[in-house]
């Protein structure tokens, strides 16, 4: 028994030309000082919504102690552009910067002497040993 049919066959239309050329994507994901900075943000709103009551709550729920909690949380006493600053850091430049080196800074009231503390030379800011001594 021979059984015989033909088989149609759609050609594939040819994909359409961008209009704009696409996002290129990352290579690596953001720096964690980036990464600390929106969590404190999440947590602050977390907090300020009512969904979770305390520190200490939010530190169980993040399997963290209360003082680490603290010390995140910290991070939003920056000055605004301080923190934006830290947002878009990218992965090269994060590694200059230290998280205690920014908790210190964090300790000034002041946003305009954190901005001048910030930007000040290596050796007297937030920057890591390792720049200090690649620097001399």
């Amino acid at each position: 028994m021979k059984i015989e049919f033909t088989v149609p066959f759609r050609r594939v239309p040819a994909p359409l030309p961008l209009l704009a050329e696409p996002v290129p994507e990352r290579d690596s994901p953001p720096p964690r000082i980036a990464r600390l900075v929106a969590l404190a943000h999440r947590l602050d709103a977390l907090l300020q919504s009512g969904a979770v009551s305390s520190y200490a709550e939010l530190a169980r729920l993040g399997h963290i102690t209360p003082a680490r909690l603290t010390q995140i949380m910290v991070l939003l006493h920056l000055a605004p552009s301080i923190q934006e600053y830290l947002l878009f850091l990218s992965v090269a430049d994060a590694r200059f910067v230290t998280e205690l080196g920014l908790r210190k800074i964090a300790r000034e009231p002041r946003w305009d002497r954190q901005r001048k503390l910030f930007e000040q030379p290596p050796e007297m800011t937030c920057f890591s040993r390792a720049t200090e001594r690649s620097l001399s």
